[in-house]
C-alpha cells in the first residue's frame, strides 16, 4: 500500500514538473514550485510513517501555501506539528530554482507556522488523542501539490488559472486522487472547502451529488467542511468554535 502511494506521488510529481513552465505568467502566477520534488524526502517520510494505518476517510485540500506543505512536504503541514506531533525527521531542504525570493524553503526548521495547518491538525489530534489514532481515522491529501505564488508572494489557487493552462495539471491531480482512494480503500472524501469537494466529484465521477465511484466500482461518499483559513469569516467566528464544531460534525465525531 505505502509503496503504491509513493509510486502514485512520484508520477504526479513528474507530470506537475512538466507543466510548471506553462504556468508562469498565467493567472498572476510569478513563481511555481513543486514540493513533491524539492521536499520529496519529507513527503516520502510522511507516507512511509503515516500512509498505511487504516483510515477510510480522506481529507482533501486544494494546494499548498508557502508556510505549510511548501516547507514540510505534508498536507496542511505546519512545521511545528509535523516535527513535534507527527514525528518526521528534520531533513534539510534546498530552495528550488524559481522559488519566490521572499519565500525561501527552510524545511521543518521554519519558525513561521501555517495557521490553517495548526488549526486543522490541532483539531484532529484533539479529537482522536494522538497521531496514530488520528491516522486510523483520516488521511490527508492536497489535490494539487504545486506552490503557486504571485509577485508579492501571495498564494494563487488553481481555480484562478485559465483551464487551457491548468487543465493538464488538474487531470493529473484527479487521476492521483482516484488512485489514492483505491489504494487506501477510502469510503468517504471530505473536501476542505467547496473547491476540493468539486474536484473530488470530478475525479470520482459522481453517481449522485454526494456519492462518487472508485475505480474498482465502490461507492465513495462525498462531503465538505469549512476551510480553516484565517481569511475565512466562518473559520474565525466565535473564536474558531463554530469551525471546530462544523468539522467535528462532518467527521461524525461526538463533540
Amino acid at each position: 500500500m505505502v509503496e503504491g502511494l509513493l509510486d502514485a506521488a512520484r508520477r504526479l510529481s513528474e507530470r506537475c514538473d512538466a507543466a510548471i513552465p506553462s504556468l508562469i505568467g498565467a493567472g498572476g502566477v510569478a513563481h511555481a514550485t513543486n514540493p513533491l520534488n524539492y521536499a520529496w524526502p519529507l513527503h516520502e517520510a510522511w507516507l512511509r510513517l503515516w500512509g498505511g494505518h487504516g483510515a477510510r476517510t480522506l481529507l482533501l485540500g486544494m494546494n499548498p501555501g508557502p508556510w505549510g506543505m511548501a516547507q514540510s512536504g505534508v498536507p496542511f503541514g505546519a512545521t511545528g506539528v509535523v516535527r513535534d506531533d507527527l514525528g518526521l525527521p528534520d531533513i534539510a531542504l534546498t530552495t528550488p530554482p524559481g522559488a519566490h525570493p521572499k519565500r525561501p524553503i527552510e524545511g521543518l526548521s521554519s519558525e513561521r507556522q501555517e495557521v490553517s495547518g495548526q488549526r486543522l491538525w490541532g483539531l484532529l489530534l484533539d479529537l482522536w488523542g494522538g497521531p496514530e489514532a488520528t491516522m486510523q481515522q483520516v488521511f490527508l491529501v492536497n489535490h494539487c501539490p504545486l506552490l503557486l505564488l504571485n509577485e508579492r508572494g501571495a498564494n494563487v489557487t488553481p481555480d484562478k488559472l485559465p483551464m487551457a493552462v491548468i487543465g493538464p495539471v488538474l487531470e493529473a491531480c484527479d487521476e492521483h486522487l482516484a488512485e489514492v482512494v483505491d489504494l487506501l480503500g477510502i469510503e468517504r472524501v471530505v473536501g476542505v472547502g467547496a473547491y476540493a469537494l468539486n474536484r473530488a466529484r470530478l475525479a470520482l465521477g459522481g453517481v449522485r451529488f454526494d456519492v462518487g465511484r472508485s475505480r474498482s466500482g465502490r461507492d465513495v461518499h462525498l462531503a465538505t467542511c469549512w476551510h480553516p483559513s484565517p481569511a475565512s469569516p466562518l473559520a474565525n467566528k466565535n473564536g474558531g468554535a463554530d469551525w471546530r464544531a462544523n468539522v467535528t460534525s462532518v467527521l461524525h465525531v461526538a463533540s
